[in-house]
């Protein structure tokens, strides 16, 4: 468990994974422009497969203080103002880890979205997982 101070609120959070999903998630809907929040080696690894598949616009490590943050540019439609991440979902929770075999890697939205896999060659997608003959735990899905 990691407890975060928020001035005088003392938030529980259950994991720093689902906490950058639920910021992207809110930040999205609520059609804000950039989110920020404490930056994390995992992090920036799904941050870069997110915009590699153009989910997210852009990302880059800040300064906030002493403290590095990761500054999230999100990305919408130019026509229509909707946001290119329109789900995202975390898969393995801290108390229930899901774990996939090379045979039994997850096809999201019939390979419409993706699935974000934590395999031992790093973090990858599942189409990437699938080409690399590895399974792994399955972090998230997004579409």
């Amino acid at each position: 468990m990691f407890v975060n101070q928020v001035g005088n609120h003392t938030h529980m959070m259950t994991s720093p994974i689902a906490d950058l999903l639920t910021r992207l998630r809110n930040a999205s809907r609520a059609r804000k422009l950039e989110v920020i929040l404490p930056a994390s080696r995992i992090k920036k690894e799904i941050l870069r497969i997110l915009k590699n598949h153009n989910y997210i616009a852009d990302y880059q490590e800040v300064m906030q203080g002493k403290l590095p943050r990761l500054k999230v540019e999100l990305r919408f439609s130019s026509e229509t103002m909707l946001p290119a991440l329109n789900y995202i979902e975390l898969i393995s929770k801290p108390g229930l880890r899901h774990y996939v075999s090379k045979d039994k890697i997850p096809l999201v939205l019939n390979g419409h979205g993706l699935a974000i896999i934590s395999t031992s060659k790093g973090l990858m997608t599942d189409r990437e997982a699938r080409r690399a003959g590895v399974g792994g735990e399955v972090i998230c899905h997004v579409w």
